[in-house]
């Protein structure tokens, strides 16, 4: 039977590289006193399309439920949070959050991305200060780290070329500087030649090739401050702020990159996406400031700042520099001679899981033959083979199933001889 396009069944394996980064997410959110919680997957569709603006519409995961409400399945955990957020009016900032989940989008499917992926997500709701920008990427910096990953953190502000589109062009439709945005948002995916043609009748195309141009810039912050074009604009000062918060806090892989603007229209001011300095998998978080979305929700003087992290896209990232951990369970396998010494060989197997080891046996009952040859097409280490005699007098046999050699132990010292295996 066929999964629908963009889904997939998770492995054992896929399980095991999902919570490694799982529990690396974790340990750092600790680290910065973030507080979880679990977001609805479902929400009402007139909360996403209100909220998220018309550009992810049509990747949204919609359907009526019993009661002919239309509701949508979860498109990020940024809305799940905020509602939440906003909720508790009797919530102190900063409100610091974090959250680890499964989100739908139908989107086209690309490498390390399904239409079903996993993401972690931090937010914190604060009184619009950088300081929170700055907050949210020094953890994603710590949290690579933390992965023995080196990353670039591309980083601009939306403002700079509003402020610059309002001078330059006299331009004050929010409409579109929305589509403007949104265009230079598909450019890395599209190309400028696609993304032109797709805009030519909606947008100005001098204004669209400028803007275009512009968003090519990348370099340090002190290159942009002496860029030809955008010197003189005030908005750069927030940058400026950011960046000399980041360097206090020791961070370095960082630069400006003015393409980087992210297509969600409730991004307001700073956004910035990571990307793994040699393989080509794509952004492996974005972020930024939302302030927008507060206020949509009705809290208008609450401002808020977040990053979300592709979970798929940073194991094959990790794959690629071959920093995954491998993924070797020392397996036990409990093998009796006959059926009468069935119940003995089980009394060890249970006492043996207690004691923290990963064990299998025979559920089928049948001839030891058969047990020894499913333990060694289950990759197991050792073979603990529980017969008549040896039991009789408190021994058993281990079998080392690389070697083939066996010895008789004593079963009083069986966990000992295990772990000294081990």
């Amino acid at each position: 039977m066929d999964l629908p396009r963009g889904m997939r069944d998770i492995s054992q394996e896929d399980a095991f590289y999902i919570n490694y980064i799982r529990e690396k997410f974790y340990e750092i959110t600790l680290y910065y006193n973030f507080q979880f919680i679990e977001p609805s997957p479902i929400e009402l569709l007139s909360t996403l399309e209100a909220k998220s603006g018309e550009s992810i519409i049509n990747e949204v995961y919609s359907f009526k439920d019993k009661g002919s409400r239309d509701i949508a399945l979860r498109y990020d955990l940024t809305i799940g949070m905020t509602r939440f957020a906003v909720s508790k009016r009797e919530m102190r900032i900063p409100l610091k959050l974090a959250n680890f989940g499964g989100v739908f989008r139908y989107d086209e499917p690309q490498a390390g991305r399904y239409r079903f992926f996993h993401q972690w997500d931090i937010e914190i709701y604060d009184n619009f200060t950088t300081d929170a920008e700055a907050e949210i990427i020094d953890f994603v910096s710590h949290f690579f780290t933390k992965l023995n990953l080196e990353t670039i953190i591309e980083i601009s502000d939306r403002r700079i070329l509003e402020e610059y589109i309002k001078i330059r062009y006299d331009l004050e439709d929010e409409n579109s500087i929305g589509h403007l945005f949104r265009a230079i948002d598909k450019v890395p995916k599209k190309g400028i030649r696609k993304v032109c043609a797709e805009y030519k009748d909606i947008l100005d195309e001098g204004i669209l090739q400028d803007l275009l141009e512009i968003s090519t810039f990348k370099g340090s912050i002190l290159d942009l401050i002496s860029h030809e074009k955008l010197k003189d604009l005030k908005s750069i000062s927030y940058l400026q702020e950011l960046f000399s918060s980041l360097e206090l806090r020791g961070i370095q892989n960082i630069r400006v990159n003015l393409g980087i603007v992210r297509g969600l229209d409730y991004y307001s001011g700073i956004v910035f996406e990571v990307f793994d300095t040699l393989s080509n998998v794509g952004s492996l978080v974005g972020g930024g400031r939302y302030d927008k979305l507060t206020s949509i929700f009705g809290r208008p003087d609450i401002g808020a700042a977040g990053a979300a992290g592709g979970i798929e896209r940073i194991i094959l990232a990790l794959q690629y520099h071959k920093k995954l951990p491998t993924n070797i369970k020392k397996i036990i396998y409990i093998a009796n001679t006959n059926e009468s010494v069935r119940n003995s060989a089980i009394a060890i197997l249970s006492s043996l899981r207690k004691k923290g080891f990963t064990v299998e046996y025979d559920l089928s009952n049948r001839s030891l033959r058969k047990q020894l040859y499913d333990a060694s097409a289950k990759g197991v280490c050792l073979t603990i083979i529980v017969a008549p005699e040896e039991i009789s007098k408190k021994n058993v046999i281990i079998k080392n199933m690389e070697s083939g050699k066996e010895t008789v132990e004593k079963l009083e010292l069986l966990d000992k001889k295990i772990s000294q295996f081990l």
